[in-house]
C-alpha cells in the first residue's frame, strides 16, 4: 500500500482537486484507491457528490470514537475508488484528541486495522499544521506538495518542510517529500514562469514534470459532484492528471533518483539560524 499525503497549509493550492482527480486517474488505471478526507470543510467528500450533513459516520468517528475504519469507508460512483468521508464535526477532533495517548498516530493505527486491500491511499489535509495534518504525516510515507503558480506560492513553505522533517526524525522515518506539483499554471503569464523557476531551484528533481494547467473545467467539476474525467474528459485538466498519475505509478521505480534523501530547506534565513545555533554550541 502506498500512502500519500497531499499537503500545503496555504489554502487554494489544489490539495482537494489533486486528491480527487489523481486518485480517480489511478483508479481508472485499475488500482484500488482510498481517499481520506481529513479536512473539516469536507471538500473531497463534496467533490465526489456526497452531502456531508446526510452522512452517518465520518473520519471524526474513526479518530475520536474509535469506530472501525471499514465501517465508515464508502464506495464512490467511480470504479475502484473509495472514500473515508469528512463532516464539520471533524473541526473539534483536534481539541478532543488533546488528552488521547498517541493522538498523533490515531489515523495510522486505524488504517492498519482495515481489511480492505487498497493499493493507494491519498490523504487530503486541512490548510493548517495542526493535529489532523500531523496524523496525515505520521500515516503517509510519501508527501506531495501542490504549489499554485502565483506570487505568494513559496510563502510559508519553510514551516511545512520543518514539520515534515521533525515527523520524519521523531515519529515516522519513512515519510518524505515524494514530489512538488505546480498547479494553476498558465504559460502566458510571466509570474507563473518565475514561480516554476524558483520552485525548481529549491526542490530540483522533486518537482513533477507534469504541471496542472489553469483550467475552468477543473473548477466547475466539484459543483456537479464529478471528477474531471466524468465532467470534461477531453479537457486540459483531465489530460494533466492522467499524465501525473503515470508519474506516480512510475515512481516506484525511480523514486530514489527523483526525490533524494529528504526535505529541502527553503530560505536562507533558516540556514542562517541553523549556523548561528551551531556557533553558539561550539562557543
Amino acid at each position: 500500500m502506498r500512502r500519500i499525503g497531499v499537503i500545503n497549509q496555504k489554502g487554494g493550492s489544489g490539495n482537494t482537486t489533486t486528491v480527487v482527480n489523481l486518485g480517480a486517474a489511478i483508479a481508472e488505471a485499475g488500482h484500488k484507491v482510498l481517499l481520506i478526507d481529513l479536512d473539516p470543510q469536507a471538500h473531497t467528500t463534496i467533490h465526489l457528490g456526497f452531502e456531508p450533513f446526510k452522512l452517518g459516520k465520518s473520519a471524526y468517528d474513526v479518530l475520536v470514537n474509535e469506530t472501525h475504519i471499514d465501517d465508515v469507508i464508502m464506495e464512490t460512483h467511480v470504479k475502484n475508488l473509495s472514500i473515508l468521508p469528512s463532516k464539520i464535526e471533524l473541526a473539534s477532533a483536534e481539541i478532543e484528541l488533546v488528552n488521547t495517548i498517541g493522538r498523533e498516530i490515531v489515523l495510522r493505527e486505524a488504517l492498519k486495522k482495515s481489511k480492505n486491500s487498497f493499493q493507494y491511499v491519498f490523504i487530503d489535509c486541512p490548510p493548517s499544521l495542526g493535529l489532523l495534518t500531523l496524523n496525515a504525516l505520521t500515516t503517509a510515507t510519501e508527501i506531495i506538495i501542490p504549489i499554485q503558480a502565483e506570487f505568494f506560492a513559496l510563502e510559508g513553505l519553510t514551516k511545512l518542510i520543518q514539520t515534515i522533517q521533525i515527523v520524519a526524525e521523531r515519529i515516522n522515518p519513512a515519510t518524505h517529500i515524494f514530489g512538488v506539483l505546480i498547479t494553476m499554471f498558465d504559460k502566458r503569464k510571466n509570474i507563473c514562469k518565475e514561480v516554476v523557476e524558483k520552485t525548481q531551484n529549491h526542490f530540483g528533481k522533486k518537482v513533477f514534470k507534469t504541471m496542472i494547467r489553469e483550467n475552468v473545467k477543473l473548477a466547475e467539476a466539484p459543483s456537479f459532484g464529478q471528477t474531471i474525467f466524468e465532467f470534461a474528459d477531453r479537457s486540459h485538466g483531465a489530460e494533466d492528471y492522467r499524465k501525473l498519475a503515470k508519474e506516480i505509478l512510475k515512481g516506484d521505480k525511480d523514486e530514489k533518483e527523483r526525490t533524494g534523501k529528504g526535505p529541502i530547506k527553503l530560505d536562507k534565513s533558516h540556514n542562517t539560524r541553523n549556523k548561528q545555533k551551531e556557533k553558539r554550541k561550539k562557543s
